[in-house]
């Protein structure tokens, strides 16, 4: 059985930006939901400082992953939010289960 692709992600809203960013990535949820191997993907603010983002996202195995990444909505969505965060993308951080 093949790994699954684990990683989270993390950015911060520009300010006044953070509901905008909020919406995009509702939005970004749903289409990412409904991709094959997409295991999880969990969206979320930090309770302490709304601004802050923590993606969770689990993918069946490294070709989901890639699919993932291949997926058109992708690249709108990574545009967009470029637009809208502090750091020049989402700061990605793979992980592997123990």
């Amino acid at each position: 059985m093949a790994e699954p692709t684990i990683l989270h992600a993390v950015f911060t809203a520009r300010p006044e930006k953070g509901d905008e960013v909020a919406a995009l990535l509702r939005d970004f949820a749903e289409a990412v939901r409904a991709e094959e191997g997409n295991v999880v993907f969990d969206a979320t603010r930090l309770v302490d400082d709304p601004d802050r983002f923590f993606v969770y996202e689990v993918y069946r195995d490294e070709a989901a992953f890639q699919a993932h990444i291949a997926a058109p909505a992708g690249v709108p969505f990574n545009e967009a939010l470029q637009q809208l965060i502090v750091e020049p993308s989402s700061i990605l951080t793979f992980l592997r289960r123990i």
